[in-house]
């Protein structure tokens, strides 16, 4: 029992990370802490997980847990940026931006993510176009 309180006091000190700090479509106000054009759009805990362990840093998903601002958003990432005595565990990423930058660019390309881009990608999105219709030629 005491094993299992020291890993959950060790974890609370963890970098606390919400999909929504990286989200190119939220705006400052709603909690996006990076510019949006290196922002992803929307963003998910098991993508941000996936490119913390492709970092090589330990991370944990809280899947109960909501944004403050928007309790809708569901999910946070836990993210181990130092060891007890302080060093780096991966010396390229020394702050929490850091962090948020490097994974919103690594999201981009998640394998997952490129799949859905193609596709949406493909398919056209323009409509018919007007010809005809009310208007015609100018009495004089």
């Amino acid at each position: 029992m005491t094993g299992m309180d020291g890993d959950v006091s060790s974890i609370k000190k963890w970098v606390v990370f919400y999909p929504i700090y990286i989200n190119s479509r939220k705006m400052i106000a709603e909690g996006r802490r990076i510019g949006a054009s290196k922002a992803c759009e929307n963003p998910t805990c098991v993508e941000i997980d996936d490119c913390c362990k492709h970092l090589k840093l330990p991370s944990v998903i809280e899947i109960e847990k909501a944004y403050p601002r928007d309790y809708l958003q569901r999910g946070r990432v836990r993210v181990l940026l130092k060891r007890e005595d302080g060093t780096l565990l991966n010396p390229v990423i020394g702050s929490r931006k850091q962090l948020m930058l490097r994974v919103a660019e690594l999201v981009r390309r998640h394998p997952g993510r490129t799949k859905k881009q193609e596709t949406s990608s493909s398919t056209s999105l323009a409509g018919p176009s007007k010809s005809g219709g009310k208007g015609g030629k100018k009495r004089k």
